[in-house]
């Protein structure tokens, strides 16, 4: 049987005219009854039945088994055989070149009276596959009809399967090289009916193409099992499942048509909440904000996502794209975030705005680098103002190389808001302010139980200051650090005019405050300047003062004062040296200081330092 592309059927219906010659009647030998093997049945025309049900009728009119040209419905082929059964009596029928039909065993009336006719296809019973149809669709349809020896009989066929279509949208198109649909794979069938379906799994769908307005659509299709519930497709045999945005149970002799979109990795609820599921999904939400001006949407994470191989543009990509919805990692990782180029503001955020929070994400591997001249770089964003922070943790490296950069291994800058809970285990170079948490806090910010682990390095500029610390470059304006620690060296190189300040917690402590933080292990050093084991500086502002220094500790970081240089005065840090004070002695002296600070977060003992718990 001759299989040709369907277009806009769905398993529906049609009309073919079949013709038959007519056939010479004899005059009845005696009563009702007919003279034996002399009263041919005679098929005027075939036709297949509109049926509908919920959904869509199958095409009207349609007839069957191949479908035609433009789409419409389908037709019978030559050679196409079906079986009729009039009375117990059951005989096969084959569709001619001409579209005549010719009796293969021919049926005869018995009497004068009238009879229905029943027929089916295909012509005998067994197993229909429907596992690959990308060539050919598969059929099932049953008929029937009224007549007597004078009327030649009108077969109206109904399909006993369902159609379902699969339209991509013009997006999706140019990925789908081939659909698979999950139902039954095969069926019994008798006489045109199903008797049972049997083996779930994935058909192979066939490609389609129909015509719309005018223009070629293309399209996928396959005959189903009425009665199975559809839930699900998959493309290309991936081997991922897409699920339907509602599930579907066809019933015999109706099309289901669903359209593909391109997975976009997201979905919106509308109201401004979007779930983001894939890195393409992540990449399309940087568009929303950077291109669409959705500023203030609130993004959530329900799986890792892995940005590999792409090279990233910062949510919130400048200061009149600032990021202020709430970003929740909801604990996932995102693996390879690389940022290059001279972006101004370089991170997985670029600007954060006022009201704008990223929480609850971990960053591993990223790879962020500007040589932007005024650039500011951090894993989690490039500058936050006035936003918030939360449980956030940062592997790989980052670094700025412009004249002047201010790089941090979470953020590059924050002014105001907060960072809590947050982490570092990222190399941080830089060419001006970097820290291993925040090259710079100011204006108000706090930073709260956070840590860093890994080196920091500033290569000065010929005449800027250089401000270099294991949590904070600068710390300044009012800012606070409280219980925050590092464990990474930190250095400043290369030649210039400009002061230096390099601290193992924060290289400039600028009418601000350090309560119970400290530095171990890495060493501090650069090559001249104010160098301290826990600040380089700590100033006193003469209006907004600051400048205090509680419960602070460094030990084994290659310097002989906490603060290198101290224009207040009131600078309490203590060295560990391992014999007079060892690290478990610091632990009770800044609990107090946490406590008096009303602050949740407490240290308790590690393997070797003092680690926070809340």
């Amino acid at each position: 049987m001759k299989k040709r592309h369907s277009i806009h059927l769905l398993l529906a219906a049609a009309a073919l005219l079949l013709a038959t010659a007519a056939c010479t009647k004899d005059e009845l030998a005696d009563g009702d009854r007919l003279p034996e093997g002399q009263y041919p049945l005679e098929i005027a025309r075939i036709t297949l039945g509109v049926e509908g049900g919920e959904a869509q009728p199958w095409g009207a009119p349609a007839t069957r088994v191949s479908e035609n040209g433009d789409g419409t419905g389908s037709v019978f082929s030559a050679g196409d055989r079906f079986a009729v059964q009039i009375n117990a009596e059951e005989g096969i029928y084959i569709v001619q070149d001409d579209g005549s039909i010719k009796a293969e065993s021919p049926l005869y009336w018995s009497d004068s009276g009238e009879h229905t006719v029943t027929a089916w296809y295909p012509a005998t019973g067994g197993t229909l596959d429907l596992g690959d149809q990308s060539q050919s669709l598969a059929y099932l349809l049953g008929g029937s009809g009224t007549g007597d020896y004078l009327t030649p009989v009108t077969l109206t066929f109904a399909h006993r399967l369902a159609k379902v279509r699969v339209t991509p949208s013009d997006d999706a198109l140019g990925e789908v090289q081939s659909l698979q649909l999950y139902t039954y794979t095969q069926c019994t069938y008798e006489k045109g009916e199903v008797v049972q379906g049997s083996q779930e799994g994935w058909i192979e769908m066939k490609k389609c193409e129909y015509t719309e307005n005018g223009n070629a659509i293309t399209c996928w299709e396959a005959n189903v099992v009425p009665g199975y519930e559809i839930t699900k497709l998959m493309a290309n045999n991936d081997n991922k499942e897409r699920d339907l945005s509602a599930a579907i149970t066809p019933e015999a002799g109706s099309y289901y048509n669903i359209t593909l979109d391109k997975d976009k990795g997201y979905t919106d609820d509308g109201q401004g909440n979007y779930t983001v599921t894939s890195a393409e999904g992540l990449k399309n939400i940087a568009k929303l904000v950077n291109e669409e001006w959705n500023l203030s949407i609130d993004i959530t994470l329900t799986s890792d996502i892995d940005l590999s191989g792409i090279d990233w543009t910062p949510i919130g990509i400048d200061y009149n794209h600032r990021y202020a919805g709430t970003f929740d990692g909801n604990g996932k990782t995102i693996t390879g975030l690389t940022v290059t180029g001279s972006d101004q503001y370089a991170g997985l955020f670029g600007y954060i705005d006022t009201g704008g929070k990223v929480k609850d994400v971990v960053l591993e591997g990223v790879q962020i680098t500007s040589d932007n001249s005024s650039g500011y770089a951090g894993g989690v964003a490039g500058y936050c103002y006035r936003g918030t922070l939360e449980n956030c943790s940062v592997s790989g490296s980052v670094s700025g190389s412009g004249s002047s950069s201010d790089v941090g291994g979470v953020v590059g800058y924050q002014t105001g808001g907060s960072i809590t809970g947050c982490s570092s285990s990222a190399t941080v170079k830089g060419t001006q302010r970097a820290g291993g948490m925040a090259g710079v806090t100011n204006n108000g910010a706090t930073l709260t139980a956070c840590y860093a682990t890994e080196d920091v390095t500033v290569e000065r500029t010929p005449t800027n200051n250089t401000y270099a610390g294991g949590v904070v470059g600068f710390n300044g304006g009012g800012s606070t650090l409280i219980a925050c620690y590092a464990t990474g060296s930190v250095t400043v190189t290369g030649d210039g005019t400009g002061s230096i300040y390099v601290g193992g917690v924060t290289g400039d402590n600028f009418a601000s405050t350090l309560t119970a933080c400290y530095h171990a292990a890495g060493t501090v050093s650069g090559p001249d300047g104010a160098t301290g084991g826990v600040a380089g500086r700590n100033f006193k502002d003469s209006m907004f003062g600051g400048g205090i220094i509680t419960a602070c500790y460094w030990g084994g970081n290659g310097q002989e004062q906490g603060i290198g240089e101290d224009q207040v005065g009131t600078g309490e840090t203590t060295q560990v040296d391992g014999t007079n004070v060892k690290w478990e002695d610091t632990i009770d002296s800044m609990n107090t200081a946490l406590q008096k600070a009303g602050s949740e977060w407490q240290y308790e003992p590690g393997d070797s330092l003092p680690t926070l718990n809340k």
